[in-house]
């Protein structure tokens, strides 16, 4: 079991949607938390959330895009003692077709959605190691196991954070580590990153509710799952997979989901 009681436990894209949430059942569960995120507003009112439970919480303002400035962020948080729970959840999307995106957006993509992930871990890790406890969670997407149409650079990002996570699950086992992995994979939630996308059979493929999916993470966490997918019918994905592909393809079109983005507007 990884407990949050009297870990210290360090959130990205914190300020708002999900990892505000995470942060505020962490601080609940008597966790240290420290914020990341680029939003200096909402950071600040989390942070004054989290005070008013009576929180130990401390946060940063740091694009997650700028390599330099998270990691001199990360190293002063090493400097101060370290994380035990590390969750990467920071993420953006454009929703554009490809030849629709700009190449500084694609680019900031991979920045937020995959490469802080290299540089958080890097930080982390090896005190993580050091200590001989320590979890380490990914919150990728549904998009990372099924690319889509208008999502090119965000599906592409969330494969490239699920093989991350899944090669350093094995790294991590080869060391005979006891730092733990979780890799979170949700179908679109209703945070308002996603707004304006779209389900087609709502009782297979719902628009996941924020509580709901914050609770199966942290249970997730807590009881060292190694991979947690949302909702349940997704993990028909890996027996699809073995169809040939114009039939694969045939399936997710007519579950509605290459067509689920065509009146995405965002959050704003």
């Amino acid at each position: 079991m990884t407990e949050f009681s009297g870990s210290h436990v360090l959130i990205t894209g914190a300020a708002s949607g999900l990892g505000r949430l995470m942060a505020l059942d962490a601080v609940r569960r008597q966790a240290r938390v420290t914020l990341l995120d680029r939003d200096a507003e909402g950071l600040a009112r989390v942070r004054a959330e989290l005070q008013a439970l009576g929180g130990d919480a401390q946060s940063f303002v740091v694009d997650l895009a700028d390599r330099a400035a998270l990691q001199a962020v990360c190293a002063q948080v090493q400097a101060g003692g370290g994380v035990d729970i590390l969750i990467n959840n920071a993420g953006i999307v454009s929703g554009r077709t490809l030849l629709e995106c700009s190449d500084e957006a694609i680019e900031r993509t991979f920045q937020v959605n995959t490469l802080a992930h290299f540089w958080t871990v890097r930080a982390f890790l090896p005190g993580m190691l050091a200590r001989g406890k320590g979890h380490i969670v990914t919150v990728a997407s549904v998009a990372g196991l099924a690319g889509t149409s208008r999502l090119s650079d965000y599906c592409a990002s969330k494969f490239a954070a699920v093989g991350f996570d899944e090669s350093l699950r094995v790294e991590l086992k080869r060391l005979g580590s006891p730092v733990r992995t979780t890799i979170v994979c949700p179908y679109f939630i209703d945070t308002g990153m996603f707004d304006g996308a779209r389900t087609r059979f709502p009782w297979l493929l719902p628009i996941l509710q924020p509580d709901y999916v914050v609770r199966r993470i942290m249970q997730a966490v807590e009881k060292n799952r190694s991979r947690l997918i949302l909702p349940r019918f997704v993990l028909a994905l890996p027996v699809a997979r073995v169809l040939p592909t114009w039939l694969f393809d045939a399936v997710l079109s007519s579950l509605g989901i290459n067509r689920s983005m065509d009146h995405f507007r965002g959050r704003h």
